[in-house]
């Protein structure tokens, strides 16, 4: 890793198209700047602030943005591979055609978030909140919601064949027309009281 900059101000910033290795910001602020197409890979940013920041179209690989926040961010049309998002929040963001594989939301707050159609397979959102999050459509396969909110969710045609939710997260979602798979529909009606034979 390089130099870590700590504190800079890049509010209003226009740096569209840059690359960046292996850099190292700690409680910058990125308020408002033009990062649309940055390329990251190997970065790591702690409790930096991205609000209204352009992102879009921007790719990042193995970087890490620890509690930081995203309110009212463009997200659109970017590409995340396995980045880590530990902490940090996201109010209002535009997140259309967003792509993430291999991520962690763990501890993201994510209440609100319009993610409808979204791919969201094979991902980790333990401990996740998405109260009132629109999830209508999103593909949730295979990902680990353990210990998300999920109050007032919206998971209508969702795919959630082959994710975890434990009995808290079954109790507090509204699963209806969501696709699961047979152990999920089994756990979902023990943990509201039933009794499967």
């Amino acid at each position: 890793m390089g130099e870590i900059e700590t504190g800079e101000d890049y509010r209003d910033a226009v740096l569209p198209r840059e690359q960046w290795e292996k850099r190292q910001f700690v409680q910058c602020d990125f308020s408002e700047a033009d990062l649309r197409g940055l390329r990251t890979r190997a970065c790591t940013f702690d409790n930096c602030d991205f609000t209204k920041t352009d992102l879009g179209e921007s790719w990042h690989e193995a970087s890490a943005f620890r509690s930081c926040t995203f309110d009212r961010s463009v997200l659109a049309d970017t590409n995340w591979a396995g980045c880590s998002f530990l902490g940090s929040s996201f109010v209002d963001c535009r997140m259309q055609t967003i792509k993430l594989t291999d991520c962690d939301f763990s501890l993201v707050s994510l209440g609100g978030a319009r993610l409808k159609k979204a791919g969201l397979s094979k991902l980790r959102f333990r401990e996740t909140n998405f109260v009132d999050a629109d999830l209508t459509d999103a593909d949730l396969r295979g990902s680990d919601l353990t210990g998300a909110r999920l109050h007032g969710t919206r998971f209508g045609g969702a795919d959630l064949r082959g994710a975890k939710l434990d009995a808290n997260g079954l109790v507090q979602a509204n699963l209806a027309g969501a696709h699961v798979d047979m152990e999920t529909a089994v756990a979902y009606a023990a943990a509201r009281g039933l009794v499967v034979h």
